[in-house]
């Protein structure tokens, strides 16, 4: 019997990214986006806005009519500020919907998963963060913040799930190319010519789903609670 992963924002960038490796791992993969409905057929697709907790709990009622189990949960979906205002002129409403969305979304949608992956004793989490939990955007604050928070809440669900052995991990990617960084291209373009990070290229949402698949795996039985850095070095401090 195929294991079931459900990937949050998997219909477009780094989410569709994992998304597919884990089909190419022989998962069968749900995946929820804001769209009403998804061209994706190979996916079995659930409207879904994380920050909301009925549509939440509509999707995991979904999902357990189709498969019955959820044996993976990666916590993909995220949004970026409408607007990149420096944290002087930042507004609390910004503020709000992306602690919402990145941050107390996921937080719950784990918790109600979690209960579930404790009944049938079986499960893995991973939590897709970004670099952006540790290197600051001050043009970006609640991103940052929203982030750093994902990190902890990866250490405190793996000590608190530890004990029904159902790891817990964070992947943290840097300049990945998807429609969010669209807009910034050139300037990456530029950092990444000039030697921001090791490996002088963008990374990939297919990065990203090879890191996610190998977690989903199990190929790192012994490592819940780490952290899986996908930034071609970029967070390497250097002289």
């Amino acid at each position: 019997m195929k294991k079931v992963a459900l990937v949050t924002g998997g219909s477009r960038g780094i989410g569709l990214g994992v998304a597919q490796a884990l089909l190419k791992d022989g998962f069968e993969v749900a995946i929820c986006g804001m769209r009403p409905t998804c061209d994706l057929k190979e996916f079995f697709y659930v409207p879904c806005d994380v920050s909301d907790r009925p549509a939440r709990e509509k999707m995991l009622a979904a999902i357990r009519d189709r498969f019955g189990c959820l044996d993976v949960l990666v916590n993909n979906a995220g949004i970026a500020p409408k607007v990149r205002a420096d944290i002087l002129e930042a507004t609390e409403e910004s503020f709000e919907q992306l602690i919402r969305t990145n941050l107390q979304g996921p937080y719950f949608l784990t918790q109600a998963v979690a209960k579930w992956m404790i009944e049938r004793k079986t499960g893995c989490i991973v939590n897709v963060s970004s670099i952006s939990a540790m290197v600051a955007s001050v043009n970006r604050g609640d991103y940052c913040i929203s982030k750093a928070g994902v990190a902890m809440a990866t250490q405190l669900w793996s000590a608190r799930l530890g004990e029904f052995n159902i790891p817990v991990y964070e992947v943290r990617p840097g300049v990945i190319k998807t429609d969010m960084t669209a807009g910034v291209t050139e300037k990456y373009d530029k950092l990444l010519a000039g030697g921001l990070a090791i490996q002088a290229r963008w990374g990939m949402p297919e990065d990203v789903g090879r890191a996610v698949a190998a977690l989903a795996r199990g190929d790192f039985p012994y490592s819940s609670g780490q952290v899986i850095m996908v930034d071609g070095g970029l967070t390497v401090q250097r002289l």
